[in-house]
């Protein structure tokens, strides 16, 4: 995986500088145009309307709102794997439904002894698309909540419900970097994808010699 630059000022942040003049480069409209789709579907939720006339008027605001609010080019991995998207679909579906259930049953049963904390998770990529998956999926997932997310070092700091002891943060932890390797299996750039492959070689490697030991 690309190592990260821990600068001042480093490598993901310049990047959305011109050289030149040392603004900020801005997306095209070409790069912006799913955000711009995205945006005028959500107005039109937001009236229960989908009439031309209403999307009309959407996609003039969402123009407008890319105008006055431009956003930096976001790199895009150039790799989307339909198996692994499926699977961390699944995956996440079951995971929301769990953590449905777990809410659910401390808000009734557990409403007073329950304790949540705020934790900081530092992932391995230093991608700004993977960074976001994962801080949405988490945001989607009952109990979750990112309140702030660190660019340069990749750090999300997330509000956790139930976990009230070093065990149950550890566990957090491990939930999330299990989410921000099945994002980068879906849709990660091939050395983060090389990466992760390596890394579960390792560890599979590292459980068997383990497992010899213990028979001896």
């Amino acid at each position: 995986m690309p190592k990260r630059i821990d600068e001042p000022r480093d490598q993901r942040i310049a990047d959305a500088l011109d050289e030149a003049s040392g603004q900020r480069n801005r997306a095209t409209l070409r790069q912006e145009w799913p955000l711009l789709l995205f945006m005028t579907l959500v107005w039109g939720a937001l009236w229960q309307d989908f009439t031309p006339g209403t999307l009309i008027v959407g996609a003039l605001l969402s123009l407008l709102l890319v105008a006055l609010f431009p956003l930096p080019p976001v790199r895009l991995s150039g790799r989307i794997n339909p198996w692994y998207c499926f699977l961390l679909l699944g995956w996440f579906i079951m995971q929301v439904v769990a953590a449905s259930l777990e809410v659910s049953y401390l808000a009734l049963f557990r409403r007073q002894k329950t304790r949540s904390s705020i934790i900081a998770v530092r992932l391995h990529t230093d991608s700004d698309l993977i960074v976001t998956t994962v801080g949405h999926v988490l945001t989607l997932i009952p109990g979750s909540f990112v309140v702030e997310v660190d660019r340069r070092s990749s750090t999300l700091y997330l509000h956790y419900l139930n976990a009230s002891n070093a065990i149950k943060v550890a566990r957090s932890r491990a939930k999330i970097h299990e989410i921000e390797r099945r994002v980068i299996m879906a849709i990660g750039s091939h050395d983060e994808y090389e990466y992760v492959k390596q890394v579960r070689k390792d560890i599979a490697q590292r459980a068997r010699q383990k497992a010899k030991e213990a028979k001896r």
